[in-house]
C-alpha cells in the first residue's frame, strides 16, 4: 500500500523521495485474483501534506501499473492544484501523466491540457494549453487566454515557458509569439516587462511607457522605462538595493523633447542606514536640469528643491542631531542665493528627569550656518551662529484643583557676519526668561452618560529680557500662533528673534470625551505684550500688544471620521489667519479635505495673500468599480491648480485603470497642460498578490 501511494505521490511537485507516512481511505478496497488491488468510492491519499482524491485507484501487480480513474483532484502544500479525468504512473518513479487535466497556480492562473507530463526534475509539461486567470463559463472563450502548442512549468525558477503562443480576446487572435517566458504566480520578484502603460499630455504628446524589472540578486534591482512619446524621449532608470543596516532608492530621467534644445534631467534619490551606537543616517536627493521639468514630465508640484544629509540619534534621555541642506528655488522671480542655498546645523539636547530642584531640566547646544553666493550683501550675507541654552520647568498641584507650572530659560549665542558691511563681524547676545501658568480643569461626568466633560481656565505671566546687539532675523519671521503657542516662553520659531517684556496669555478650554474614545475640544483665548515686537511678520498680531483671538477646535468621532480647524480674528472679526481639514473612511468613500488661508502682509510683496483648498477621495463602487479624485483650487487668486479623475475595474483577471489630470501652472517655463493615463493588467502573472473580487457568476 505505501509503495502504491508512494507511486502516485511522487507525481506531484516538491514531493520526490521524501520521506512520510501515506494515509489512504476508500469506500471499499479489494484485491482481485489477478493480484489487482482496488480502492473504491470517495477514494482519498495522504503524503506529506499533499491530498488526492479520485473515484477509482487500481494497482495491477503483474503489469506493474498503476491507474486513476477521475474525475481526480490533487492539491500541494504550494499551493499548486492539479484536475484530471483519468492518470497513468510508472511506479518505479520515473514518469507520469494525466489525461484531460488542469493546473491552478497560486489559486489564480489555471492552465488547460489535453496532456499534463510530470519529471522527477521539477518540471512539468503541458501539452495543447489554454492559460487565463478568468473564469471560464462552458464553451464561451475567456475574457483573454493564451493558447500555445506546449508549456513547461519549471518549479525550481518558477518560471513558465510557452511555445507558438497566442494572446487572445474572448478568441479573437491578438498577437502571435514563437516563444514567451513568464513568471509563475508564485515568484515575488523576476526580471521582465512590467504592466506597460498608454499616456498623452499637451506638453509630450501621445506616448507610451514600457517599464523593464530586471533583478540583480535577492537585494538589488533596476527598472528600465523608456518613454516614447510624439514630442518627447525620455529614459528613466530605477534603482534600489537593500542591506541588512540600510537601503537606496535613486531615480534618473534623460529626456529631450520638443519643448526645450538639449539635454534634460531629473535625479531624485533616498536613503537611510543604521550605524553603530544607535546612530540612524538618512540622505534624499533633488536636481533637475531646469525649473520645467518636474511639471513637465508629471513628476512633482514642488517649486522648491531640497538635497539633505543628516544623522542623528534619539535615546531616551535626548537626541543629538547633525544635518546639511542645499535649497534649490524653481519658482518665478525667486533667486536661490536669496533663501539662502546652503544651510547646516547641529543640535545636542539632554533632559534631566527630575532635575536637581525636582521637575525637569533641559540642556541644549546648537549651532547654525548659512552660506550665500549673490552680487549684493542681503545675497552675499553669510552667518554662522553657535548658542547653548538651559530650562527648566515643574507642575505641582496646589490649593483645590489648581496645578501651577514654573518655567525659567536662558540661551547664549555668539553670530559672526561676512560679506554684510552693515553688520559687526561678531555679535554676542544673551536671553532669559520666567513664567508661570495657571490651570483649573474641572470634570463633570455627565449622569446617565459615559460621557466626561472639562473645562479649563488657563492663565500664563512670562518676563524675557535680551542683552548684546540683535542680529538679522533669518529664521524667525513667520511664526505660527496656535493651541501650543499660547502659554510657552518663546512661541518664536528658529533663534534669530526672541521675545522680550511681559506677556500673559488666558485661555479656555472645553472638552467632551467618552468611553468609546470619542472626542470633542475646543480652544478660546489671546495673548498680550507690554511692548510689539519688531521685524516680525503681522500674521495673527503675535507681535502685537494685543494679539488676534484663537479659536480651535477638535472633533474625533470614532475612527473613520475626524476634524480640526482653527482661526485668528481681531475685534472687528477680521480673520487673519484659518485652516481646518477633514478626515472621512466609510463606507468604501476615504476622503481627506483641506482650507487655507492667510492674510497678506501690508507693504511686502514677498508675503501675499493665501486662500486655498483641496481634497482627496476615493470611492469603491462594489466590488469591481472605483473612482479616484483630486483637486486644488486657489481662492485668493480665482484659479484652479490642478484636477485629476480616475476610474479603475477589476475582477478576477485584469484590472484596468484610467486616468485625466489637468494643470493649470502658468509661468514663463511652465504652460498649462492636460494628461490622459491607461494602464491595463492581466491577474495571475503579477509578481505581487492582489486582492481580487470572487469569479464572476456563469449564470450572470
Amino acid at each position: 500500500m505505501i509503495r502504491l501511494l508512494s507511486a502516485l505521490l511522487c507525481l506531484l511537485p516538491g514531493v520526490g523521495a521524501a520521506q512520510g507516512l501515506a494515509q489512504l481511505v476508500a469506500d471499499s478496497v479489494t484485491v482481485t485474483a489477478q493480484e489487482t488491488l482496488v480502492a473504491r468510492g470517495h477514494v482519498e491519499a495522504f503524503y506529506d501534506g499533499t491530498r488526492l482524491t479520485a473515484s477509482e485507484i487500481a494497482y495491477d501487480r503483474g503489469l506493474d501499473r498503476l491507474t486513476v480513474t477521475g474525475p481526480i483532484l490533487i492539491t500541494t502544500p504550494d499551493g499548486e492544484v492539479f484536475t484530471a479525468e483519468a492518470a497513468a504512473i510508472d511506479p518505479k518513479l520515473e514518469s507520469g501523466l494525466l489525461r484531460g487535466a488542469r493546473l491552478v497556480l497560486d489559486r489564480q492562473l489555471q492552465i488547460a491540457a489535453s496532456r499534463i507530463d510530470r519529471t522527477d526534475s521539477g518540471l512539468t509539461a503541458l501539452t495543447r494549453t489554454a492559460a487565463t486567470s478568468c473564469q471560464v463559463c462552458g464553451d464561451n472563450p475567456p475574457l483573454w487566454e493564451i493558447r500555445a502548442d506546449r508549456v513547461v512549468h519549471d518549479e525550481v525558477e518558477q518560471q513558465l515557458y510557452f511555445d507558438n503562443a497566442t494572446f487572445r480576446i474572448r478568441g479573437v487572435p491578438v498577437i502571435w509569439l514563437p516563444r514567451m517566458r513568464l513568471p509563475d504566480p508564485t515568484l515575488e520578484r523576476a526580471s521582465g516587462l512590467l504592466v506597460p502603460q498608454l499616456f498623452s499630455s499637451d506638453a509630450l504628446g501621445f506616448g507610451l511607457k514600457l517599464p523593464y524589472f530586471v533583478r540583480l540578486g535577492g537585494r538589488r534591482d533596476l527598472t528600465v522605462t523608456p518613454w516614447i512619446a510624439t514630442k518627447a524621449r525620455n529614459l528613466e532608470l530605477g534603482y534600489r538595493q537593500a542591506w541588512r543596516s540600510g537601503w537606496v532608492k535613486l531615480d534618473t530621467h534623460l529626456a529631450e523633447d520638443d519643448a526645450t534644445e538639449g539635454l534634460r534631467y531629473a535625479i531624485l534619490g533616498e536613503g537611510a542606514f543604521s550605524l553603530p551606537r544607535d546612530v540612524r543616517l538618512e540622505f534624499d536627493l533633488e536636481a533637475v536640469s531646469d525649473a520645467a521639468f518636474l511639471l513637465d514630465y508629471d513628476l512633482s508640484d514642488a517649486d522648491r528643491l531640497d538635497s539633505r544629509l543628516r544623522a542623528y540619534r534619539l535615546q531616551d534621555g535626548g537626541y543629538a542631531l547633525g544635518q546639511i541642506t542645499y535649497y534649490e528655488s524653481l519658482r518665478d522671480g525667486e533667486s536661490s542665493t536669496s533663501l539662502p542655498p546652503l544651510v547646516a546645523r547641529l543640535e545636542r539636547e539632554t533632559v534631566l528627569r527630575p532635575g536637581p530642584f525636582g521637575g525637569q531640566l533641559t540642556l541644549r547646544a546648537d549651532a547654525d550656518a548659512l552660506w550665500r553666493d549673490g552680487p549684493t550683501p542681503p545675497e552675499a550675507r553669510d552667518v554662522v551662529r553657535a548658542g547653548i541654552s538651559a530650562g527648566w520647568r515643574q507642575d505641582r498641584l496646589i490649593g483645590p484643583g489648581l496645578i501651577l507650572g514654573t518655567e525659567l530659560q536662558s540661551r547664549v549665542d555668539a553670530y559672526v557676519v561676512t560679506d554684510d558691511p552693515a553688520r559687526d563681524t561678531l555679535s554676542p547676545r544673551a536671553w532669559e526668561a520666567a513664567g508661570v501658568t495657571l490651570r483649573w480643569p474641572l470634570i463633570r461626568h455627565e449622569a446617565g452618560s459615559d460621557a466626561t466633560q472639562v473645562i479649563e481656565p488657563v492663565a500664563s505671566l512670562s518676563y524675557a529680557t535680551q542683552q548684546g546687539t540683535a542680529p538679522a532675523n533669518e529664521d524667525s519671521r513667520l511664526p505660527e500662533f496656535g493651541s501650543t503657542s499660547l502659554h510657552t516662553l518663546d512661541r518664536l520659531p528658529g533663534e534669530d528673534l526672541q521675545e522680550t517684556g511681559f506677556s500673559a496669555g488666558l485661555g479656555l478650554r472645553w472638552s467632551r470625551t467618552t468611553t468609546d474614545g470619542r472626542t470633542l475640544s475646543v480652544l478660546a483665548g489671546q495673548l498680550l505684550r507690554d511692548d510689539e515686537l519688531e521685524d516680525l511678520a503681522e500674521g495673527a498680531g503675535l507681535g502685537q500688544t494685543r494679539s488676534d483671538w484663537l479659536v480651535s477646535a477638535r472633533a474625533d468621532l470614532g475612527e473613520d471620521l475626524g476634524f480640526n480647524a482653527y482661526a485668528t480674528f481681531d475685534n472687528q472679526l477680521d480673520v487673519s489667519s484659518a485652516e481646518a481639514r477633514l478626515g472621512l473612511d466609510r463606507g468604501g468613500l476615504d476622503l481627506s479635505a483641506a482650507y487655507l488661508w492667510l492674510q497678506a502682509e501690508t507693504g511686502s510683496t514677498d508675503l501675499e495673500a493665501i486662500s486655498e483648498v483641496s481634497f482627496d477621495a476615493a470611492l469603491d463602487l462594489g466590488p469591481r468599480w472605483s473612482l479616484v479624485a483630486q483637486a486644488r483650487y486657489d481662492i485668493a487668486a480665482d484659479a484652479p491648480v490642478r484636477a485629476q479623475i480616475g476610474a479603475g475595474w477589476h475582477n478576477e483577471c485584469v484590472t484596468v485603470d484610467l486616468s485625466a489630470s489637468r494643470r493649470y501652472t502658468d509661468t514663463d517655463d511652465v504652460d498649462p497642460s492636460t494628461s490622459f493615463g491607461l494602464s491595463v493588467n492581466l491577474n495571475g502573472f503579477s509578481a505581487a498578490r492582489q486582492a481580487v473580487p470572487a469569479a464572476r457568476d456563469c449564470e450572470g
